[in-house]
């Protein structure tokens, strides 16, 4: 554990140059005087690492000094899929094992290939999370993620409209898509979407999951997708919305909708936009006041205009003119 401590230690004095006593304990989870005991056996097995005192100090590498110890673990190889996904691989218990990996990556470069990637770091960040929401708990998702990648098949509850299931499955990957995890799965052979945060629980079976040899993950969601996209749309309304609420409507609509919604706009524009079901088109539309003015079709139009009578008849004076 010591010796693990201590490469890790090594390493990243090796990647940042300098560092203080409170990061590379924070870095450690140890003391500082842990710390300085760690940096004094490695001066004593002769590495030149050297304190520096003064409100810029900490500790340092002298002369250039590079270890060649950056070999990786299998685990932490494993673990470069999520490079740049932090919160992900936390979600997959990857965290610390990325950690080390990034350390390891960042020591073996050098000259410009690390100052491009120290570049690239400063100007570039990836957070998968959608604006305005937190990501879902999904306390199965390492036991699936366990079981797609030794191929183990599975019992799962799933909860779906209220009602909970079980679900024998064979796991052939995990997905995650602004923010949410799916699983893929084959269910007697058929390819089946479950949303990871509706999965209660999961048993992994002793049988072996039956992965077809020429399953490929990214074409099987890319299909998946399309065919949540491309689910049945009961209702389109016309509207006229001003320009600060095009931004949310088009974030409340299907996927299939959001093109025809512009975001730019600098007057009130008129479109046409989908909803899944009439009810959602109403209560949806009700909550941007008198931003959107709906137009056809004359059911959710009066429906609306019932709900805001009724408001008023309840609350007088907060009936809102839509226009």
């Amino acid at each position: 554990m010591r010796a693990s401590r201590m490469m890790t230690l090594l390493l990243h004095l090796q990647v940042r140059g300098r560092a203080t006593g409170q990061e590379l304990a924070d870095l450690l989870e140890v003391s500082e005087r842990t710390v300085q005991r760690d940096v004094e056996a490695l001066a004593a097995a002769g590495v030149p690492v050297r304190s520096v005192r003064g409100p810029a100090g900490g500790y340092r590498l002298d002369g250039g000094y590079r270890t060649r110890l950056t070999g990786m673990g299998l685990d932490e190889a494993g673990a470069l899929a999520f490079l740049g996904l932090a919160g992900p691989a936390e979600q997959l218990g990857l965290g610390e094992l990325l950690e080390g990996a990034r350390i390891k990556v960042w020591a073996s470069l050098t000259g410009e290939a690390r100052q491009r990637a120290g570049r690239t770091a400063e100007r570039f960040h990836l957070d998968p999370v959608r604006f305005y929401s937190t990501p879902e708990p999904v306390p199965c998702l390492a036991q699936l993620a366990e079981a797609a990648f030794f191929d183990r098949r599975v019992r799962l509850e799933y909860v779906r409209g209220g009602k909970a299931s079980t679900r024998v499955v064979d796991p052939m990957g995990l997905v995650l898509a602004a923010g949410d995890w799916y699983l893929l799965a084959l269910r007697d052979g058929v390819r089946r979407t479950y949303r990871v945060s509706r999965v209660r629980e999961v048993e992994l079976l002793a049988d072996a999951a039956h992965r077809p040899a020429d399953f490929d993950l990214a074409e099987a969601w890319a299909a998946a997708r399309a065919e949540l996209e491309d689910e049945h749309v009961a209702v389109e309304v016309t509207v006229r919305a001003t320009p600060q609420a095009l931004p949310r409507l088009r974030r409340m609509i299907p996927v299939r909708g959001q093109h025809r919604v512009p975001v730019a706009a600098t007057e009130p524009v008129e479109v046409t936009v989908p909803f899944d079901e009439e009810w959602w088109a109403v209560e949806g539309l009700l909550s941007f006041g008198s931003a959107i003015e709906v137009l056809a079709p004359p059911s959710v139009r009066d429906r609306i205009a019932a709900e805001i009578h009724a408001a008023a008849a309840h609350y007088p004076g907060s009936e809102t003119n839509p226009a």
